[in-house]
């Protein structure tokens, strides 16, 4: 404690408040880089991993108390594909989340069919692949028998899941939606090698 009668020495500042350790060291090595959380779908795109990851997602970011931004999630997939349904509730809850978040995707091995749009939800520019990665697109596929009618309304809602397939994967890359069409119109498994899903805005970078 200074009193009035005290002597300063010059240069001095009597009001200087003493450095915790923490911050002396943040002084010394400059700030703290954000802390980057992983997740990780590897095998089918269900309804059992949809949960996981649509939990996981959330209690990296909603639950933790704190305030958007969040530090960075990196999402790694190596996956031949799986539900539709499962797709879209893992990418509704990553399209909610880079409004608060960056979302780093990499692709490894093989990602296909729903992993293709995953891979491309990625925050743009943090999308990478793996070398010797696959990609995979194809159209929407199901089985129905029954009734006519029901035929009928199950070949209705595939038609529309595939359009909102094409919508979303147009939003997330390079292609237009009649490119994507054109390539779905094969009626066969499109098959890209990671050179070719960064020129079509898939993934942004090879990882060497």
């Amino acid at each position: 404690m200074i009193s009035i009668n005290d002597k300063v020495p010059e240069g001095e500042n009597p009001e200087k408040k003493e450095m915790s350790p923490e911050e002396m060291l943040e002084q010394a090595l400059g700030p703290k880089p954000p802390e980057i959380r992983t997740m990780a779908l590897f095998g089918d795109v269900d309804e059992e991993k949809s949960l996981d990851l649509i939990v996981g997602m959330l209690t990296l970011t909603e639950f933790t108390g704190k305030e958007a931004p969040y530090d960075p999630i990196k999402f790694y997939i190596s996956t031949y594909g799986g539900s539709a349904d499962e797709m879209f509730s893992i990418y509704d809850m990553m399209s909610i989340l880079k409004s608060k978040c960056e979302i780093h995707t990499i692709g490894l091995g093989k990602v296909m069919s729903a992993g293709t749009l995953l891979l491309a939800a990625g925050t743009k520019g943090k999308r990478q692949i793996g070398r010797h990665c696959r990609v995979m697109i194809h159209a929407v596929a199901a089985g129905s028998a029954g009734e006519l009618h029901n035929i009928e309304n199950e070949v209705k809602s595939i038609k529309h899941i595939q359009e909102l397939y094409i919508n979303a994967l147009s939003r997330e890359t390079h292609m237009t939606k009649q490119m994507i069409q054109k390539l779905l119109d094969r009626r066969v498994n499109v098959y890209l090698s990671a050179e070719e899903a960064v020129e079509y805005g898939i993934a942004d970078e090879i990882i060497n």
